[in-house]
């Protein structure tokens, strides 16, 4: 309660989850019960972190019906409140995840799932580190047509894109410095803007840090912060895969290192090339990740930004200091040798990506089996394996995935393939409008 008492007014907490597609879903509850919760938590049916992208419940699930919709116990996070900055009346945040109400983690929750990875690791007595790099599009969706915001110190569009411009991040100052005070806020660590490849599309990387569900949790929180401070400003800002057909799509690329028990990096052993572990975790990542692919792209937009030559990775490689691939593994002074994963886009889950990229690596790492030779040049002119090429082949391809199955239990991949098979049917219906209407604000 300390920090409630630090901020007396704050009149209205929210307590919120994040469901398989990543979408909170929570409470609005007065602050003066946050005792109440704080030492008793709240309910939800379990369906509430099992639903579809428009919110409804999975029809044939047995989560609903046919076991009479029961519910779970949510309880605190570690990261306890948090001020929600971007709300007209002082608010706070308290994140929560789910267990059963004997006290035992709830398996289809997303960040128990991340969780279940962290703990294999320690295990095993090592320690991921993480950073992820936060891709999105400032948008203007006030018309029919999507286009570029006015910048609020010019009043003037945009007509290209400029890749690492300092005159388009400057264009809007005013949204970057709000929105990074507020990060101090939340204690999400910020650091690096730089304008992408596409027009009004930017990007933040988050510090690397030795605690997964910490870079998991700032990577949602920075989701939701930045779509609510885009609208202080009259725009959105989208973590859409590609939410235009003519400009390259987001990603949300992740780089990892593996630290022992002493706290040296076991990727690092001297050389560029790096240690036995580090082509093990290669070659975990890489057997895992034709499965992988519904996680990385989870929805159907998201196999739009998967196309060659769109700075999005098709084919399962890896090399050196090379942004075609898959895997790249960065130049960096030897210490801090590390691994990028480069195939997720901007509209994951965060707590399932970690989870599967830091799985596959330890299994990987178990295994001791070395990938295939490191490619060199471009990655869509070579003869490799390709991820699966449509939303349809992705979800059926997670479903019978053995290296899945060591990575998420059993009752999270059938309610992640119930949900999008589901999505999968339903957005048929959908016209491209109304298909981009939907993503737009809720991934």
């Amino acid at each position: 309660m300390s920090w409630l008492a630090e901020h007396p007014e704050v009149r209205t907490i929210r307590v919120a989850a994040a469901d398989l597609n990543g979408v909170p879903r929570g409470k609005r509850i007065p602050a003066r019960f946050a005792d109440k919760i704080l030492s008793e938590g709240t309910k939800f049916p379990y369906s509430v972190l099992n639903m579809d992208i428009w919110g409804e419940d999975i029809e044939d699930s047995p989560l609903v019906f046919e076991t009479g919709d029961p519910d779970a116990l949510l309880m605190p996070t570690e990261r306890g409140f948090m001020p929600m900055p971007w709300l007209g009346a002082p608010s706070a945040l308290l994140p929560i995840w789910m267990f059963h109400p004997d006290g035992r983690p709830y398996e289809g929750d997303p960040r128990q799932a991340l969780a279940r990875i962290v703990d294999r690791y320690k295990a095993a007595g090592l320690t991921p580190v993480v950073a992820t790099e936060m891709e999105f599009f400032i948008i203007d969706d006030s018309g029919k047509t999507l286009r570029v915001p006015p910048s609020p110190r010019s009043g003037k569009r945009r007509t290209g894109a400029e890749t690492l411009s300092l005159r388009a991040l400057d264009a809007f100052d005013q949204f970057f410095t709000r929105l990074y005070d507020c990060c101090e806020q939340m204690d999400i660590p910020a650091d690096t803007a730089i304008s992408e490849a596409a027009l009004g599309q930017f990007e933040i990387n988050m510090m690397h840090q030795a605690d997964p569900l910490k870079a998991a949790d700032d990577a949602w929180l920075f989701k939701m912060l930045t779509k609510g401070v885009a609208r202080e400003f009259g725009f959105a800002a989208s973590f859409m895969a590609k939410p235009y057909d003519v400009w390259s799509g987001s990603g949300l690329h992740m780089h990892f290192s593996v630290l022992d028990a002493e706290g040296r990096n076991i990727f690092d052993n001297g050389t560029e090339a790096g240690a036995p572990a580090l082509r093990h975790a290669v070659s975990g990542l890489l057997r895992a990740m034709p499965g992988s692919t519904l996680i990385f792209a989870p929805h159907e937009n998201s196999y739009d930004r998967l196309v060659p030559n769109a700075h999005a990775p098709t084919g399962i490689g890896w090399a050196y200091e090379n942004r075609t691939a898959a895997i790249r593994i960065p130049s960096s002074p030897n210490r801090a040798r590390r691994i990028e994963h480069r195939v997720a886009g901007g509209d994951v889950n965060p707590y399932l990506m970690i989870a599967a990229i830091l799985g596959a690596a330890l299994n990987g790492i178990e295994d001791q089996i070395d990938p295939p030779p490191a490619f060199e040049g471009n990655a869509y002119d070579k003869q490799l394996d390709q991820l699966p090429g449509t939303w349809s082949d992705a979800i059926e391809t997670f479903a019978e995935c053995p290296e899945i199955k060591r990575v998420f239990s059993q009752h999270l991949i059938d309610n992640l393939v119930m949900t999008k098979r589901q999505e999968l049917h339903y957005m048929a219906e959908l016209t491209d409008e109304e298909t981009v209407e939907l993503y737009l604000d809720t991934v």
